[in-house]
């Protein structure tokens, strides 16, 4: 997204929200991941009081509906949902993570997770 390009909340608009795993990597293929991907999605819908009117998830990126929330903005909503998918995988997520060389850097790190922006 250019970085010009402004987002406006407060009209009580739905919003339609696609974020990717890092370089695209299919990320989300495995079980484990989605199940808790969408664990933390509920979480994250309880706490900043948001409706989730729909999702889908792939193997390399999420979809989501969601209306605004009643607390903080959608920005905050969707850094939460990628903090806490990464930090609640912990050393268990390791293995949902492949290591790879690409360019000559290692991609897959927890760090390097998700794709930045949405």
């Amino acid at each position: 997204m250019p970085h010009d390009v402004h987002r406006f909340y407060g009209a009580g608009d739905l919003h339609f929200v696609t974020f990717s795993c890092h370089q695209r990597q299919p990320l989300l293929s495995d079980a484990r991941g989605r199940d808790l991907l969408l664990e933390i999605l509920e979480r994250v819908r309880r706490r900043y009081r948001l409706v989730v009117l729909g999702y889908v998830v792939m193997p390399e990126h999420l979809h989501l509906l969601l209306s605004e929330p009643q607390r903080e903005t959608l920005s905050t909503v969707v850094q939460a949902l990628k903090l806490g998918f990464v930090r609640s995988m912990g050393n268990s997520g390791k293995s949902l993570i492949p290591r790879s060389r690409k360019g000559g850097r290692t991609w897959g790190t927890q760090q390097r997770f998700w794709q930045s922006r949405f």
